[in-house]
């Protein structure tokens, strides 16, 4: 697969302006989420017991930086070596006992595209989102390997 040096740096810059403000932008993703499916919230432990997505909630927030991050490495692996390859199948794992399908991750790469144009706003382009869907696709189908 060709990622170029460019979607990586696009990747990783909207990424750092993602992290800078964490609390605000995972709200906005599970918000996402959970708009388009609501009965995901039963599939993360920080969501389940609340009626609406908690701002400041430290697992939520963790939750959000690791999923995000997986994908900026994702670019930087694409980028480097081709491919997206895991250590191991512990996500593999953990999804399958979620009961994580084909349509989950549709609606996680809407909802990481949303916040992703909410974070760069009017930077956002057809680059960008070629570049976050690439990075976010290999991502998930490494992970779908992995899936018992």
């Amino acid at each position: 697969m060709s990622f170029t040096q460019r979607q990586e740096a696009l990747v990783n810059s909207s990424w750092e302006a993602f992290n800078q403000n964490l609390p605000f932008y995972s709200v906005l993703f599970y918000t996402f989420i959970l708009e388009k499916t609501p009965a995901a919230k039963n599939m993360f432990s920080f969501l389940k017991d609340f009626n609406e997505v908690i701002q400041g909630n430290p697992s939520a927030n963790a939750h959000a930086e690791m999923v995000f991050g997986m994908v900026r490495d994702a670019a930087i692996q694409l980028q480097v070596k081709g491919e997206v390859v895991l250590e191991d199948n512990v996500l593999g794992v953990v999804h399958t006992q979620k009961g994580v399908a084909d349509r989950h991750f549709v609606v996680v790469k809407e909802a990481l595209l949303e916040t992703m144009k909410e974070v760069v706003g009017d930077k956002w382009s057809e680059e960008f989102s070629v570049a976050w869907e690439t990075a976010y696709d290999e991502l998930a189908y490494a992970i779908k390997k992995t899936m018992i």
